[in-house]
């Protein structure tokens, strides 16, 4: 009777661990699977090498948008085509200019969560221009950014290490400079009709030593929209491409979030 009581008890607790382990992966969200990365102004799809490497190692499926930066509404078309080449729930991705992209176009239904990469976030009938001026940056304040004949904006090349990649060595930073897309200057106008971040969660990363947008209208907007926050110490306005291990690591973060 003793073996055979002895046997019910251990019986009886491996059940009690199984149903346990059951109910826990049942209410573990599964991980997102598919990320779209947007990139910003002055910059094209290429300066996400790194991020990218990381993500797909790590089992991830990832699109890269090349906005043309004609128009803003260009741009959100763009991102939309990526996001409906998806086959299943995103992570949406962007850097600098490409958060009011997201925020636009990031109401895509297979959008579940969003990540802002030293990134603007306006509020709906908001523009990126404006909310600069809460926290003017040092970029905003040099003169170094110049427009063309027809409309177009571009970072100064030789100024273009100082405010966008200072943490970047001089040659990268100069293939940069000579590589930047030119964006088009009523881009950074354009205004927000129905933020996505209002009604999906949202992640920022905070570029601690950014001289192209201010750490703390990062830090304002993060506050502003209850994103989840990270900083990154020392990092430019270039962290996507100098800080690939942080910034892949909060995109995972994000792809992994409870729903």
């Amino acid at each position: 009777m003793r073996v055979g009581r002895g046997v019910s008890q251990f019986l009886c607790i491996v059940l009690l661990l199984l149903t346990c382990c059951t109910l826990s992966a049942q209410n573990e969200a599964p991980r997102v699977r598919n990320i779209v990365l947007v990139h910003g102004a002055w910059a094209d799809g290429s300066g996400w090498k790194g991020v990218y490497d990381i993500l797909v190692k790590d089992g991830y499926n990832v699109s890269i948008v090349q906005e043309p930066e004609t128009s803003f509404k260009e741009d959100v078309a763009a991102t939309k085509r990526a996001l409906a080449q998806q086959d299943g729930p995103c992570i949406l991705v962007a850097h600098s200019y490409g958060g009011a992209v997201i925020t636009e176009a990031g109401t895509d239904p297979s959008v579940v969560g969003l990540v802002y990469v030293a990134a603007h976030m306006p509020d709906a009938g908001e523009n990126e221009a404006d909310d600069g001026k809460r926290f003017p940056s040092d970029l905003s304040k040099s003169g170094a950014i110049k427009k063309t004949a027809d409309g177009f904006t571009y970072l100064d090349p030789a100024h273009f290490h100082e405010y966008f990649a200072a943490d970047l060595t001089a040659e990268q930073a100069a293939f940069m400079a000579r590589s930047q897309v030119l964006n088009a200057a009523d881009n950074f106008k354009a205004v927000i009709t129905t933020p996505a971040w209002r009604s999906k969660p949202s992640w920022m990363l905070v570029a601690t030593k950014d001289r192209t947008i201010n750490p703390d209208l990062e830090r304002w907007y993060a506050a502003r929209a209850n994103s989840h926050k990270v900083e990154v110490s020392g990092a430019s306005h270039s962290v996507y491409v100098s800080r690939p291990k942080e910034v892949a690591a909060l995109i995972e973060e994000a792809a992994s979030h409870p729903r």
